[in-house]
């Protein structure tokens, strides 16, 4: 099979062209790989374009600067530097050999062999080069697998998962992303019989994958195949709720039909997959390394969600809970089954949360003195100001205020 990425945007980025023609010559080439060729034959958008070297990272770093670019050491030891071009950072890697690998990290050394390469990396479509011209380059069937929609491992699945167990999770996640149909049978029996390797892995690596995960166009379908093989309930530390999930991402795709502001959110997910009460947030901190923001996000989303019947209760809801906490709480009750949550979630997203129209000042000027009956008073009002309705107007809102102070010995 033939490809060219010629024509694709980003390879009418600024700086990629002098940049290829700085590392080509002299006896060196350089190649686009990855990301960026895969993405392109797919349609999809490009985010970061990579670059394949036979140089050496210091012949790298020479030639940029004679060039007049910036180059920066940013991952030496990979034998990778990063050079600006254009105003964009490219990163430029040298072709390298696996010497060798413990499931978490590898030991490379530096080499000239493309197809030793392409034969070190993962899955075919990611070993892709495109060559100064856009030519695509396919050394390991990548194209085929592409065009099928197939995920599939370089070589032996074992062998390329035992190099580093992270790959499990990367076979789920670019399945969801890229693939069609089911998960490649040999790479999924491979993943089976290894998932005893999840748990030698960092919690961050892992985090950074499933958040991913979570966000793919197939994560539902991906993650029920996961559930099933038993693959996620030891990342999470706890029963993953698969269908729960899948309703979830029904439901924000139905609201944002609707007119409603909900994009696809990790956490959220999260939450539909692995969330039942609040205590579940700091066992998913602990599994995840969730940041503390992360933590009472997740915390606040396991909050009840009230039987409301009109407007004034879904707004006094909302007032209370935040939009965001509140549109978060229904979108879960929803995917769990709880009927009623679409006047919540449509508040939730185009009602503007009004501020008090108030302040302690109003109940001083009344003849309130500063102190704890202050406090007392104006929470007081709050609370009628809300069960009110959100008034506006003057004249209510100087009568709730009044209401507020105890007068049975006079303002205190």
């Amino acid at each position: 099979m033939t490809a060219s990425v010629a024509g694709a945007p980003f390879w009418a980025t600024p700086g990629l062209a002098p940049l290829l023609a700085v590392l080509n010559g002299g006896g060196e080439e350089a190649r686009v790989v990855g990301g960026a060729v895969r993405n392109s034959l797919l349609g999809l958008p490009v985010t970061d374009v990579d670059i394949a070297t036979t140089a050496v990272p210091q012949e790298v770093a020479a030639r940029a600067s004679r060039a007049g670019l910036k180059a920066v050491p940013t991952g030496i030891e990979h034998g990778t530097v990063t050079v600006v071009s254009g105003h964009h950072g490219y990163e430029v890697t040298t072709l390298r050999e696996d010497v060798e690998t413990d499931g978490r990290r590898a030991v490379v050394r530096f080499g000239r062999s493309w197809e030793h390469d392409a034969e070190r990396r993962d899955f075919t479509l990611n070993a892709l080069y495109a060559a100064a011209d856009g030519t695509v380059l396919d050394l390991v069937g990548g194209l085929a697998d592409l065009e099928a929609r197939k995920v599939r491992f370089i070589g032996s699945p074992e062998a390329r998962i035992r190099e580093d167990y992270l790959r499990i999770l990367r076979l789920f996640r670019f399945h969801a992303a890229y693939g069609a149909g089911a998960v490649d049978g040999a790479a999924f029996s491979g993943a089976v019989r290894l998932r005893q390797g999840l748990l030698s892995l960092s919690h961050e690596r892992v985090r950074a994958e499933l958040l991913k995960l979570l966000l793919a166009p197939g994560a539902a379908a991906t993650l029920a195949t996961m559930s099933d093989a038993g693959l996620i309930q030891p990342l999470i530390g706890g029963i993953a709720d698969a269908r729960a999930f899948a309703r979830l991402v029904e439901i924000e795709a139905q609201w944002r039909a609707q007119g409603r502001n909900v994009p696809p959110d990790a956490i959220r997910r999260l939450a539909a997959l692995a969330l039942r009460v609040s205590d579940d947030a700091d066992r998913l901190r602990g599994k995840l390394r969730l940041s503390n923001a992360e933590a009472r996000r997740l915390a606040l989303m396991a909050g009840p969600v009230p039987e409301v019947g009109d407007d004034a209760a879904a707004q006094a809801f909302i007032y209370r809970t935040g939009a965001d906490a509140a549109r978060d709480r229904a979108l879960l009750a929803a995917a769990r089954g709880r009927g009623g949550m679409e006047r919540i979630g449509r508040l939730a997203t185009h009602w503007t949360v009004p501020r008090p129209p108030f302040s302690a000042d109003d109940l001083m000027a009344l003849g309130l003195k500063p102190g704890r009956a202050l406090g007392t008073a104006l929470r007081r009002a709050e609370v009628a100001w809300i069960d009110a309705g959100f008034p506006g107007d003057r004249a209510r809102i100087d009568a709730l205020l009044r209401a507020s102070i105890d007068t049975e010995g006079g303002p205190v």
